[in-house]
């Protein structure tokens, strides 16, 4: 970050790397910094629901994916990531085993 402040893809790819730490306190701030510079782009948002997946906030992980379905509705990574959440929503929010 020091040699090239102002790029866009070494934030992304900063948070992305503090994601995988799950340092995300970090990763936050590497986004937020990649929005400055660059706007809400549709990797942005992707990434950043992927990120608030895998802390477990599923909900703003929806949230994130879907403003990024909303501007690239095609975009086949997208729809991955949602059908990768509803399949993790499905398996977090059964029942007890011990309820009929």
């Amino acid at each position: 970050m020091e040699k090239a402040p102002k790029d866009v893809n070494a934030w992304i790819g900063l948070a992305a790397s503090y994601d995988r730490l799950r340092r995300f306190d970090l990763a936050d701030q590497a986004y937020r910094q990649a929005i400055r510079l660059g706007g809400e782009t549709v990797q942005i948002l992707n990434d950043q629901g992927y990120s608030y997946m895998l802390r477990g906030d599923l909900s703003a992980a929806r949230r994130k994916f879907q403003r990024a379905y909303t501007l690239d509705p095609g975009n086949p990574t997208i729809a991955n990531n949602l059908q990768l959440l509803d399949g993790s929503r499905k398996f977090i929010e059964r029942p007890p085993e011990n309820q009929p």
